[in-house]
């Protein structure tokens, strides 16, 4: 037995970076890239300088702004505007990014058995734990180091590039560490992901309601997402807020090795709860334990929808206060939602980020098959009367209208705050549900192609994530980054009418509908006729 816990860390560190060659390469390029292109186009958007003065004022006053973006310190520059921007959306997926990578490389690998087999060779104890946090961290930097390039090349000041690229990588090695942790905690390697991304989400939260609400706005300093905009690039750095961010990587990064001390490979902190000798009457149908192991995920994140809906749907109506003496603002907003009016770009994007997160449940519902499989547990339910299409009915349900159920709870909320707000519950509430409800098919596309390489490359069924995050990163960043309108339409979100303000056409709604049907058709065709396992 080797003395050196981490003897084999640089193998499986290549390995690793190996396996993620096409993934993190495209995470890095799309997110370093982002800020940069938004720093390109803030001269054209605001031309004179009473609009640049203007603007801080303007955005400061609007808590529907500061919740989405985040407070604005100084917006009389194309850096300061930037950080505004993205300083809270670049740091949120880059922290998934990592999240999903490091626990890949480490519970993931325990999951299906290689992990035990490699430490039975020549392989320190902390070797597979330090690979997944280093590919992690590499993951961070390169997107912090490409943005202070990118930056740097857009012309603005280098020191607020720095400070920037910074707080965005070490949120990103903080979350590196919640993962570590997570995949310690956890048995399985979906379960540690939810549990980092719920972390994640309250995070996320906590931002949004402590810059929102002032008299709360300590909340901000409860979340690592609110140290960096607190670190306030371009408008004084504050660089020890750095201090902090990387003080608790540290700290959180010793927690998970000591953790890695205190269970054997294979096992969790928290173990799996045993369950009964016999199973109960209602697990009698596919459908039945379809429900049993999907109720915890579809109810937590049905209850995440709620909050959300109804949290963006009380700040709806305030969307128009920051109109003010700058046209170019006005402009900005309406293209958000490609509607003529402000409140309904507002409300357009909300229903197209309910349909994007839905599609993150969908793909993590549907993937639900695969892991099921690799844990041998489907093998000897389809040995029985079971058929194939009957076991893989109950999950695709979840996915299928569960995301549909969590998009509507989100809407229905929403529209209520919102119609509560201005007096008109009856015309909002149908008007937000519609609106959101239109980019369903575009969510089903993207579970089509989940199901699709299920059923054909299952061993490579977690690409769905990469498919995820391009559909993301093109229908959110794709006209920041002003990319063709042919790379922008790969995503299916790009495709859907930008509701409630635009014209509605049924068209490309069918389209999508039918691209999706065709993909789970074909898709559950081949896990048919291909072998388990």
């Amino acid at each position: 037995m080797t003395t050196n816990p981490l003897l084999g860390t640089r193998h499986l560190v290549r390995l690793a970076l190996r396996r993620d060659r096409i993934i993190l390469p495209v995470w890095i390029l799309l997110l370093g890239a982002i800020p940069a292109a938004v720093a390109g186009s803030y001269a054209e958007l605001y031309k004179t300088e009473a609009e640049r003065q203007s603007l801080t004022t303007g955005m400061a006053a609007n808590p529907s702004l500061n919740l989405i973006y985040g407070p604005p310190f100084d917006l009389s520059d194309a850096g300061g505007f930037t950080v505004w921007r993205y300083g809270t959306l670049v740091p949120f997926f880059l922290a998934m990014a990592c999240i999903f990578t490091v626990t890949r490389h480490t519970r993931q690998e325990e999951d299906t058995g290689r992990q035990e087999l490699l430490s039975s060779g020549v392989l320190g104890r902390f070797a597979a734990l330090t690979a997944g946090v280093v590919t992690g961290a590499l993951t961070a930097a390169g997107t912090g180091l490409l943005t202070v390039v990118a930056l740097a090349g857009a012309g603005v000041p280098v020191s607020g590039a720095v400070a920037f690229g910074a707080a965005i990588a070490l949120v990103g090695l903080v979350f590196t560490a919640v993962g570590a942790i997570t995949a310690q905690l956890a048995e399985y390697a979906r379960t540690a992901n939810g549990l980092a991304m719920a972390v994640l989400g309250i995070a996320f939260l906590l931002r949004a309601v402590g810059d929102a609400a002032k008299d709360v706005g300590w909340l901000s300093w409860l979340s690592p997402i609110g140290w960096s905009t607190q670190v306030r690039p371009f408008a004084g750095e504050r660089w020890w807020v750095l201090g902090l961010l990387l003080g608790t990587a540290i700290a959180l990064g010793a927690v998970a090795y000591v953790l890695s001390t205190r269970r054997d490979v294979g096992l969790g902190l928290l173990p799996a709860r045993p369950g009964p000798a016999t199973a109960a009457p209602g697990l009698r149908s596919p459908l039945a334990l379809a429900w049993r192991l999907h109720r915890g995920s579809f109810l937590g994140w049905t209850l995440a929808f709620a909050v959300m809906g109804a949290l963006f749907g009380s700040l709806a109506a305030g969307i128009g206060d920051v109109m003010g003496e700058s046209q170019a603002t006005r402009e900005m907003l309406e293209r958000m939602g490609g509607a003529d009016q402000i409140v309904d770009a507002f409300l357009g994007t909300l229903g197209q980020i309910f349909a994007i997160i839905a599609s993150m449940y969908g793909v993590q519902a549907a993937l639900r098959m695969r892991a099921e499989e690799v844990a041998v547990r489907v093998e000897p339910l389809l040995a029985t009367r079971v058929g194939r299409l009957r076991w893989t009915a109950g999950h695709l349900l979840f996915a299928l209208l569960g995301s549909a159920v969590m998009m509507a709870v989100a809407a229905a909320l929403a529209g209520q705050l919102h119609g509560l707000r201005v007096s008109d519950v009856a015309n909002q509430v149908p008007s937000v549900l519609g609106a959101t409800m239109a980019q369903l098919p575009a969510v089903w596309v993207v579970l089509g192609v989940t199901v699709l390489l299920f059923g054909f490359l299952p061993k490579y069924a977690t690409v769905a994530w990469a498919v995820a995050g391009v559909c993301v990163m093109l229908s959110l960043f794709g006209p920041v980054l002003q990319l063709s309108q042919v790379v922008q339409n790969i995503s299916p979100f790009t495709h859907v009418p930008k509701l409630p303000g635009a014209e509605f056409t049924a068209t490309p709604l069918l389209w999508l509908a039918g691209i999706s049907v065709v993909a789970l058709g074909v898709g559950l065709a081949g896990f048919r006729r291909r072998d388990i396992g």
